[in-house]
């Protein structure tokens, strides 16, 4: 269900990235072209093209799907909390990509009565 959110988020974070400036998402790599995906910011996320975007998106989606070992999602629902990352970076530009779909998983699970298995 969280990778689910997950996807819905990425998703999110592909359409933020049309209010700034666009650059290419190579730009946040190192000099040897490795991105490390847990410190990019939203600010960061939301300037690159809309192709690096969904690239990226896909990419987050695919790492916490294969963490949980998943492999459905709900539309719907990946949809409104895509919105909701979106919503959360463009107010938290310094916050890490990652910290934000943690937010918002929190507070969705809060909000649904979800408890996570220890």
């Amino acid at each position: 269900m969280i990778i689910k959110k997950l996807v819905l988020c990425c998703a999110g974070m592909v359409v933020a990235g049309q209010a700034f400036a666009q650059v290419e998402l190579k730009t946040y790599a190192d000099r040897d072209g490795y991105l490390d995906v847990q410190k990019l910011t939203c600010a960061q996320l939301a300037s690159t093209f809309q192709e690096d975007a969904d690239y990226l998106a896909a990419w987050y989606s695919g790492w916490y799907n294969g963490l949980a070992k998943k492999h459905v999602m709900q539309v719907a629902r990946a949809k409104s909390l895509q919105h909701e990352v979106i919503v959360h970076c463009k107010a938290n530009p310094g916050k890490k990509v990652i910290e934000a779909i943690d937010v918002v998983f929190k507070d969705y699970r809060s909000d649904q009565g979800i408890q996570m298995k220890k």
